[in-house]
């Protein structure tokens, strides 16, 4: 009797239309729908503004020396800007895709081997207990608060003492790209190992424990079901990795600035800013932007629900 009384006194009991086992979703109120869409617009013109005006800026064929309005459609809009781009984009003798395939092995190269022994560190730390760890992962962290331009003039002089004589020609470490790879690497280890440990101390041991029982060895352990739960995790360090190398500027210009070979986009794209940006042809500019742009944009959206699962998770513990 009392349990009908209860439901008696309660009459939304009974005429619920969810499903038994799922959390009924209840719908916002008019008002507050309106508000939210209204920030959401707001934030969202925010954010395409200057997307806008850049994408504006490089199809007007007037390549003026200084924005004067925003014309989302300019008169006489061409591609004409791009053409000139791609051909030469600075009075120096290099060539655009010159400049992106100095660029690309910069971000690939560094980007890779961070991850790489990145990986491997992280699942020492993440997995085995050995003497110094703690001071090992504390000097990481250290490293990694310090600000990239604090290692810059200690990596230029002790890369310079390297010289490798190969055939009869001579390499200085320092004034090559392959110094800048490893000086660039430097600054995006200590990020990796600390973001991978975080993420690999989420992955249960139970998985390795029981691969262990079936007979794996630690290796297969580590490359068949470590490598492939971490994959979110990876592909953040990886991407994140590849934008530090892709936009790289001080490092390059400080080991490479002086032979027009070596140049990065960052580098060319500093270079078409005039004299306190007066004489600056800023169509040219703004088409350099974008296709200096284009590719990190491309890999984003191509490993977009990887990068999304590991930036929610990957700093859960650590």
């Amino acid at each position: 009797m009392a349990t009908v009384a209860a439901t008696r006194r309660l009459p939304f009991i009974g005429r619920s239309r969810a499903r038994p086992g799922t959390v009924e979703e209840r719908r916002l109120p008019r008002r507050r729908q309106i508000i939210l869409q209204l920030v959401c617009l707001a934030i969202s013109a925010t954010v395409l503004f200057p997307i806008i005006w850049i994408v504006s800026m490089s199809i007007d064929p007037r390549n003026i020396s200084r924005p004067d309005s925003l014309n989302l459609i300019p008169p006489g809009a061409s591609l004409v800007a791009f053409e000139k781009v791609l051909a030469q984009p600075t009075s120096n003798p290099i060539g655009f895709f010159a400049l992106a395939a100095n660029s690309l092995k910069i971000a690939l190269g560094s980007s890779l081997v961070a991850v790489a022994v990145g990986v491997t560190a992280a699942y020492a730390f993440s997995r085995l207990r050995f003497r110094g760890r703690e001071g090992l992962m504390i000097g990481i962290l250290g490293v990694l608060m310090l600000p990239a331009v604090a290692t810059i003039i200690p990596l230029y002089v002790f890369l310079n003492q390297f010289k490798i004589d190969l055939l009869g020609a001579s390499l200085n470490l320092r004034a090559s790209i392959l110094g800048v790879c490893l000086a660039v690497i430097s600054a995006q280890l200590p990020f990796a190992i600390w973001n991978l440990k975080g993420y690999l101390d989420t992955i249960p041991k139970d998985l390795e424990e029981a691969a262990a029982v079936d007979g794996a060895t630690q290796n297969q352990i580590f490359i068949r079901v470590v490598l492939p739960l971490a994959a979110p995790a990876i592909a953040v360090t990886a991407f994140l990795g590849f934008l530090g190398g892709w936009t790289e500027y001080l490092t390059v210009f400080m080991f490479v600035g002086g032979q027009v070979q070596d140049w990065t986009l960052s580098i060319a794209l500093n270079s078409m800013v005039g004299q306190f940006a007066r004489t600056t042809r800023w169509s040219e500019f703004a088409a350099f932007a974008i296709l200096f742009a284009l590719p990190v944009s491309l890999v984003f959206f191509y490993f977009q629900k990887y990068l999304v699962g590991g930036l929610a998770v990957g700093g859960v513990k650590g």
